[in-house]
């Protein structure tokens, strides 16, 4: 899969300096944007993959990273919590 993507690029890099120096021909054209679908495809099927070979591991080894991030939510939860707010002059209060 990287292989593919690596000449994706280089095709891609070339074809770019290419049309930097002179224009580009319209078959030229066509294929650099044959190549970026192409490279936009490969990307997402690397990426699916990436997360379908880490995904086992995380089941197995939990998610480390759960109990800081629940307590960072609640500490959020917290600090954004109305308690009390004033409407024409009536305090109304709220929240535990």
């Amino acid at each position: 899969m990287e292989g593919k993507l690596r000449v994706v690029k280089d095709m891609m890099a070339s074809l770019d300096s290419k049309g930097e120096s002179s224009d580009l021909l319209q078959e030229e054209m066509e294929e650099l944007h044959e190549l970026s679908f192409s490279l936009h495809s490969l990307s997402q099927v690397q990426s699916s993959m990436c997360w379908q070979k880490a995904r086992p591991t995380w089941l197995q080894e939990g998610n480390a990273n759960s109990k800081f991030f629940h307590g960072v939510m609640s500490s959020r939860r917290r600090r954004n919590t109305i308690h009390l707010i004033q409407v024409n002059g009536a305090q109304v209060q709220g929240g535990p």
